[in-house]
């Protein structure tokens, strides 16, 4: 554990918290990708299948469970809550996402850390997370218009990602003297997927405009 760490920790539960916030207050979920949202509960029941094995700390086990239970509510809200599924912008969310189930899973195949179910299963969360965005940016560009709701829960859920490239440079140069290819190379390729949100984002914060991404 390090202060990188655990900010991106907290800025991961706080995307939540306002993803959340949105759906139950407002009853809607337009500007979310189900797709998005189906692709990280993927990515975290298969990151954490290690809990009914392994107990690390009290800490990491809640952590583990509060993104678990979040994101498959999250996808049940959107596709079964009578009010909130017909929010939903399924037109418009026509990312065909089991292709990038499907090539993350070959490549967790070809390059796991090791040979074991486990480790497949972890490096194919790995490279899924790395990817799971791109449904949700594909949607926002196509509604272009993006309610601050939609665009805080983005930007923390980049910035969180950021707070973890930062974490494993400390852990680099402070514990482990080693690279660890998997989750560099995946969390460089997930930050760059944000730059173009992260561009426009924070222009419409300085000029206090409207959030709108290019088609």
């Amino acid at each position: 554990m390090n202060l990188f760490r655990l900010a991106g920790d907290i800025t991961h539960l706080l995307s939540i918290v306002v993803l959340f916030r949105k759906i139950r207050t407002t009853k809607s979920c337009a500007g979310i990708s189900l797709k998005t949202q189906e692709l990280y509960g993927l990515v975290f029941l298969t990151r954490y299948i290690d809990l009914v094995i392994k107990y690390h700390s009290l800490y990491n086990t809640l952590g583990k469970l509060i993104f678990i239970g979040t994101s498959l509510a999250t996808v049940w809200h959107m596709r079964y809550h009578k009010v909130v599924k017909q929010t939903y912008n399924k037109d418009q969310d026509t990312f065909r996402h089991y292709y990038l189930i499907l090539f993350c899973f070959g490549l967790a195949l070809l390059i796991p850390r090791s040979f074991t179910v486990i480790e497949v299963l972890w490096a194919f969360s790995i490279y899924l997370e790395a990817v799971a965005i791109l449904p949700q940016l594909v949607l926002l560009q196509r509604s272009r218009n993006i309610d601050n709701l939609t665009g805080n829960y983005v930007f923390l859920l980049g910035a969180y990602r950021v707070l973890y490239l930062l974490n494993w440079i400390y852990r680099f140069f402070t514990e482990l003297h080693r690279v660890l290819w998997i989750p560099w190379v995946s969390g460089l390729v997930q930050t760059a997927l944000y730059a173009d949100f992260f561009y426009y984002y924070i222009k419409s914060w300085k000029k206090h405009e409207e959030l709108k991404l290019p088609a």
